[in-house]
């Protein structure tokens, strides 16, 4: 039976690349997985989904397969409706809106597909990003994809920093990697401790 699937984990847990492997293993078996990611994440250019390991793969937008989706007549719809699509596999799942999650959940209902959605579950505030709230609130499976402090405790924060310290205020949404976050424990990010 398909489910609705939420992977998350902090920055630098591999969410990432972990989707790129499962869409590698269905195509590997002869599926056809489609593989997308939100418009917001620019942060690898356009329609390509690319690890911090160097994995990459071309993507389709959300955005744009659901709206293939509204249109009957469209190969898509016709690829769900016969099952032809083995899975939808998206990344950076927090950037969705909950009309898009919503709409992911009916190609699970409606067509008996999987959809796997990997991102991060809270901003650099400890707050839930929409798309990750949505899928809290009605995926199948909810699944964390683990990571470690520097301390070696279970990192939940993704931290943003500028100048080796702790950022707390700005906007939810600024694309960056390792030069502007860190993923803490929560005690280390109540301390505002990015190392020893």
């Amino acid at each position: 039976m398909a489910k609705l699937y939420f992977r998350y984990g902090a920055m630098g847990s591999s969410k990432t690349a972990n989707a790129l492997m499962v869409w590698f293993n269905y195509k590997e078996k002869g599926q056809v997985p489609v593989l997308l990611k939100p418009r917001t994440d620019t942060r690898d250019g356009e329609r390509i989904i690319r690890s911090r390991i160097g994995l990459q793969e071309p993507c389709l937008y959300v955005d744009e397969f659901l709206e293939y989706l509204d249109r009957p007549e469209s190969r898509t719809f016709a690829c769900l409706k016969k099952k032809s699509y083995a899975a939808v596999i998206v990344d950076e799942a927090q950037f969705l809106t909950a009309q898009q999650v919503d709409r992911l959940s009916d190609i699970v209902d409606d067509f008996g597909v999987p959809v796997l959605c990997y991102g991060l579950r809270t901003d650099f505030t400890g707050h839930l990003f929409e798309g990750s709230k949505r899928l809290m609130e009605i995926a199948d499976e909810i699944e964390e994809v683990p990571t470690v402090c520097w301390c070696g405790r279970r990192a939940h924060y993704n931290t943003r920093i500028k100048d080796g310290r702790v950022v707390r205020t700005g906007e939810q949404i600024m694309l960056g990697g390792n030069e502007t976050y860190v993923s803490l424990c929560r005690k280390h990010y109540k301390e505002g401790r990015i190392s020893k």
